[in-house]
């Protein structure tokens, strides 16, 4: 008998399947209990991340995409990473810096019309404490920003070495990312830009799209600059089991490799730590609820989405119909990625350390040690 949506939710949390006997239904009460209460009293302090496996989404191809990246690099002269601007400060691929690092980088953090920007400067100076001293926001879909990116690269580029591409009058720049962040939908918007050409790369909601490095697709006549485009590389280990729901949030890991109704329940969790409760009025829900079962079940509500279970009784077997969560989860996902709910980033900077206070002087000199001011 298939287990209801409930039932793998909470074991699912609650640290996989159980083997047998009372000992997974047993966490799975006390978690749905836990998060019922948690929606009543109100926002809830943290989110259950225990019996989350997120170490294995490294499909083969992306393995091979790394090494191919890394054989390319002598025909480069610098690497543009493109990444989403809803997660600025995780998720991204360490192996680049380790394996492409001796480049000159921009760190491109596209979607900026999806992200909430009020923390803009605190997001770049914690990027520069990481040593990213190039770092420009766009928006591809409406090529926001995206005038700065060329005089940018051309200038890193110049001030650096070239080894023996110095003769060359072309310039050659690798695209690298995590999927599904809009790589190449940045090379086909500076194309729109500079060329007003089309597109030249293949673009679309999922990761995965770009399979294989390509040829060299020209950007730009003056300064004459080419792109290459990859695959989106996920780290082999992804850090942490917050990051992974993060990236799969943002769309770069397919969501049935996580769950919709775990990436539904930390969505949820998540607009109401950061006080964003568009979604109240984006589903007429009327307030904030930190229960993700009673929200789906509003959601599904509102937009009819309904199934017929099969119930069996004493008397046999009996058609029931009941929300259809799994509907609700896909479309609360959707309206996140679409800005439907509003701009969110994900990621909160640290805030910055106080200046130390100023030492009194007294002729020009600070006071020695032990004496009066």
């Amino acid at each position: 008998m298939r287990r209801s949506w409930a039932a793998r939710l909470w074991s699912r949390v609650g640290g996989g399947r159980s083997g047998g006997g009372g000992g997974g239904e047993g966490r799975m009460r006390l978690w749905g209990a836990a998060l019922q209460a948690a929606g009543r009293a109100g926002r809830r302090e943290g989110f259950p991340l225990q019996g989350h496996d997120v170490a294995r989404w490294f499909p083969g191809h992306m393995a091979k995409g790394l090494r191919k990246m890394q054989s390319l690099l002598k025909q480069v002269d610098g690497v543009i990473e493109v990444h989403d601007a809803r997660i600025p400060l995780s998720g991204r691929n360490p192996l680049f810096q380790e394996t492409l690092g001796i480049r000159p980088h921009l760190l491109v953090l596209n979607k900026m019309d999806l992200a909430d920007l009020k923390e803009q400067k605190e997001i770049v100076h914690h990027l520069e404490k990481e040593g990213l001293k190039n770092v420009i926001f766009t928006n591809c879909t409406k090529d926001e920003n995206i005038n700065q990116v060329v005089p940018l690269v051309t200038k890193m580029i110049e001030s650096s070495y070239r080894y023996h591409r110095g003769e060359n009058p072309e310039s050659c720049i690798m695209v690298i990312g995590v999927p599904n962040v809009g790589k190449s939908s940045l090379i086909n918007s500076l194309r729109r830009h500079h060329l007003r050409k089309g597109k030249a790369s293949r673009v679309g909601g999922h990761p995965g799209i770009t399979r294989a490095v390509m040829s060299k697709i020209q950007v730009c006549e003056r300064p004459l600059m080419f792109l290459l485009d990859t695959p989106g590389v996920l780290a082999p280990r992804i850090e942490s089991v917050e990051i992974g729901l993060k990236l799969a949030l943002c769309g770069t890991i397919l969501d049935h490799l996580v769950g919709e109704d775990i990436m539904a329940d930390y969505l949820l969790y998540t607009l109401n730590k950061h006080q964003r409760f568009k979604y109240v009025d984006h589903y007429g829900l009327g307030e904030a609820c930190d229960d993700i079962r009673s929200v789906l079940k509003r959601i599904a509500v509102r937009l009819r989405k309904t199934q017929r279970v099969k119930v069996l009784t004493g008397t046999g077997d009996v058609n029931v119909i009941q929300p259809d969560y799994s509907a609700a989860a896909y479309d609360f996902l959707r309206a996140f990625r679409s800005g439907g709910l509003g701009r969110v980033t994900l990621d909160a900077p640290a805030p910055r350390e106080p200046p130390p206070p100023a030492v009194a002087t007294v002729g020009g000199h600070a006071p020695a040690p032990g004496s009066a001011g």
